[in-house]
């Protein structure tokens, strides 16, 4: 039974065995039997090929499901009950060890900027040596940061807060390779990402984020989660705007 998901998925891409192969690292007589004997590709192959067609590697073999779901399991390192649980020697070792991506998004994130001072400059410095640095503020203008402040109980001091952020990464957003923009996207989950490591901030209705808790995934090829909530982040930095 041949494998037509990956053939058409191929397809979809606008790429050829040859170029798919090319990718993955294997030999094109490789490819051609994952489609037309419905082989099943070692994990990493498996992984490669899914990020470079744009789709999730379960769709493309149903029978490995249960591998990505331990996988996914695995890149949980730890969880906090609140945000100040986090001790600040992981959030200055994440912040300092980070070498090609920081992304952040958040509504206003002050607490990070208020306990790294120097945390604009470091951003700068980084980029300029070729680490991709983003960073999703909160529109203060919009209306979802206040309807959130409201429903958090500060009202306009989210928006205020929002602000102030943005007037400490004024330093950063001169240097080439910082980009910042703002959103106005219902916010489910603050994110923290340093290279393969990100911190999750969920959302509680009604209670202020640092009172929320913190999930610490790390990426592991082939795996779920880490993917999941990277794709949150560039769905809404696709939909920002430059501040």
């Amino acid at each position: 039974m041949a494998n037509e998901r990956l053939r058409a998925a191929i397809s979809a891409k606008g790429e050829t065995i040859q170029s798919t192969a090319d990718h993955v690292g294997v030999d094109p007589k490789s490819v051609e039997r994952w489609i037309t004997t419905n082989r099943t590709p070692h994990r990493g192959h498996r992984w490669k090929a899914a990020t470079f067609l744009g789709v999730d590697e379960v769709y493309l073999w149903p029978t490995v499901e249960k591998q990505a779901e331990t996988a996914s399991t695995s890149e949980l390192v730890t969880y906090y009950p609140h945000r100040g649980a986090v001790p600040a020697s992981l959030w200055s070792s994440l912040i300092e060890g980070a070498t090609d991506q920081v992304e952040i998004l958040v509504y206003a994130g002050l607490f990070l900027f208020d306990s790294h001072p120097d945390l604009p400059d470091q951003l700068a410095e980084k980029a300029t040596a070729g680490t991709q640095v983003r960073v999703l503020l909160g529109d203060p203008d919009s209306q979802m940061i206040r309807q959130r402040g409201e429903e958090e109980g500060i009202g306009d001091d989210l928006a205020a807060r929002a602000r102030i952020t943005r007037r400490y990464l004024e330093p950063a957003a001169k240097a080439p390779g910082v980009e910042i923009r703002l959103h106005d996207t219902i916010l489910y989950n603050s994110i923290y990402r340093f290279d393969d490591d990100v911190l999750v901030n969920p959302h509680v209705l009604g209670a202020p984020a640092g009172q929320n808790p913190i999930l610490h995934f790390r990426y592991i090829p082939g795996a779920r989660t880490f993917r999941h909530y990277m794709r949150s982040f560039d769905y809404a930095w696709e939909r920002g705007r430059p501040s």
